[in-house]
């Protein structure tokens, strides 16, 4: 059972939180994967650290997260510009960071398969970035459809900088070291938008502006619908969200652990062989057996791809 989250506060450097978690961690992992899709103006990843802004019932905030080397919990520093909302950041920070999870259980079960078994070996541990926000994670999911993470992050970056609201807070060091200095748009800022103007096709925009309006209207619509199936055929009734784009919002904002994008490149190309891809049904019947936790093998795919060779170690 984990123990509470312990907090220190200090009026001076921010509230400190401590935020437990059960190993194995792979935090390099964790980071890696968060720093090469950080949203400019928004997010960093300085050294070990990962910050964001944030704006919750009103108040401007920046947090800070790293891991203690001596300890197994995440280190938390919260700056905010009024009363702080300690327990929806405490929620939402083990959302992200995937601390819930029982990484002893799931790593084992994926060790059973051979194609997932040297992988586990080699990094026990390695969890499912989640959401900060489930409208901005599907935003950026909209943007990286067929495209690269690095060009998803760019348009990222110009969409912060067109429609944000500056960060209202006091913290000029932050702001310097990190670039951060911009708060999210919201939905009803996105619905209204002319996003055309930031390099985005007419269609994109408008599947956007659909997006924006439709979780405007109702901001409980990004959720898990009972089944994993009827997730994904939600999501996929909102214009310009097909199979792949809601399996992976499924994965990252929802938590869905055994969401699973079976036409994802990446992963077919992580199970190919000799410049031979299987196709997406073979994915399917190979990934059986890692129910019920398919996104986090999906993960290890993105970031292992390649299979020592054979008889390695």
């Amino acid at each position: 059972m984990l123990a509470k989250s312990d907090i220190k506060r200090n009026i001076a450097s921010g509230i400190t939180v401590k935020l437990p978690f059960n190993p194995p961690f792979d935090w390099p992992a964790m980071i890696g994967f968060l720093a090469r899709r950080a949203i400019p103006g928004v997010e960093a990843v300085q050294s070990d650290s990962y910050f964001r802004s944030f704006v919750l019932n009103g108040v401007h905030g920046v947090v800070q997260v790293r891991p203690d080397a001596n300890a197994n919990h995440l280190l938390v520093i919260v700056h905010a510009g009024g009363a702080t909302p300690l327990k929806i950041i405490e929620a939402r920070l083990r959302c992200l960071f995937d601390l819930d999870a029982d990484m002893t259980v799931i790593d084992a079960h994926l060790s059973k398969d051979p194609l997932l078994a040297y992988r586990v070996k080699q990094r026990p541990g390695l969890r499912v970035p989640g959401a900060w926000d489930v409208f901005e994670l599907a935003v950026r999911a909209v943007l990286g459809q067929q495209i690269s993470v690095a060009a998803a992050t760019t348009l990222s970056g110009r969409l912060v900088a067109a429609l944000g609201k500056p960060l209202n807070i006091d913290v000029p060091k932050i702001i310097k070291e990190t670039g951060i200095s911009m708060i999210f748009p919201l939905p009803e800022v996105v619905m209204t938008a002319d996003l055309t103007q930031i390099g985005l096709t007419r269609a994109r925009a408008k599947a956007l502006q659909t997006l924006g309006s439709a979780m405007n209207s109702d901001e409980r619509l990004l959720q898990p619908y009972g089944t994993l199936d009827k997730t994904i055929t939600k999501l996929c009734e909102l214009p310009g969200i097909g199979p792949w784009t809601a399996q992976y919002i499924a994965i990252r904002a929802l938590r869905e652990p055994d969401a699973f994008p079976s036409s994802d490149l990446g992963l077919l190309r992580a199970l190919g062989r000799k410049q031979e891809l299987p196709t997406p049904k073979e994915l399917i019947a190979a990934a059986q057996v890692w129910r019920p936790w398919r996104a986090y093998a999906a993960m290890r795919l993105w970031m292992q791809p390649e299979m020592p060779l054979s008889g390695s170690e």
